[in-house]
């Protein structure tokens, strides 16, 4: 994999363009061919990183490296044979659209896992299988950082995750997930009022990912 960055080692180990696409808000209409009828903004362009695309502005993208963004439940996902060629995903969990393997941009925090679950994202606590760590790329990103796993040790040395543990007279965790970077792009009002109605129900699947099933 080729890796871009800059001076920062934490920023090495990425490619250049990952932390602005988890950043970018999808699902707009293109300002440029809003007249158009195919003009919503589902694409990203890995060298130009210039926003999302319609389909129409990739004729001046010739020769560049396009990625499709899609949707599940109202969160952006994109399919592992697009997302594997260009970032290592190891550790991410996968799941079933269409019959095509997906993984989602950024987390999608639950309140508190479910009742017998055993594993959970290292990052924002979303239910996952066994064999994976983080629910998403964004995760994987604050995962791996070092001020992450610092602050991590950090709060394994106080000795407890309860929320309801306090040391020093003040509550301790929680503060460590209120400062965690989050890479997801603010919602708007249509948005937040659509993601409101949830959609579909996952699935187990039985190559170690998840069905969802959209409608």
């Amino acid at each position: 994999m080729m890796v871009e960055g800059g001076d920062d080692p934490e920023d090495n180990k990425w490619p250049r363009w990952l932390r602005p696409l988890l950043q970018t808000s999808f699902f707009r209409q293109c300002k440029v061919h809003a007249d158009a009828h195919k003009s919503e903004c589902n694409m990203y362009c890995l060298d130009c990183m210039n926003g999302a695309l319609c389909s129409l502005c990739l004729t001046s993208h010739k020769h560049h490296r396009p990625i499709q963004i899609r949707r599940s439940s109202y969160h952006d996902v994109i399919r592992v044979s697009e997302i594997q060629k260009f970032v290592d995903i190891t550790e991410v969990q996968t799941y079933v659209i269409n019959s095509a393997k997906i993984v989602f941009l950024n987390e999608r925090p639950q309140p508190r896992p479910g009742k017998g679950v055993t594993n959970t994202c290292l990052v924002c606590d979303r239910s996952l299988l066994d064999s994976f760590t983080f629910c998403s790329l964004g995760c994987k990103i604050v995962g791996t950082s070092k001020n992450f796993q610092k602050r991590k040790i950090g709060m394994d040395q106080v000795g407890s995750w309860d929320s309801e543990e306090s040391v020093n007279g003040g509550i301790v965790v929680g503060r460590l997930r209120n400062k965690v970077q989050s890479f997801t792009p603010p919602q708007t009002a249509v948005n937040y009022r659509a993601a409101k109605r949830r959609k579909g129900i996952p699935h187990r699947a039985p190559m170690g990912g998840l069905v969802l099933h959209s409608y």
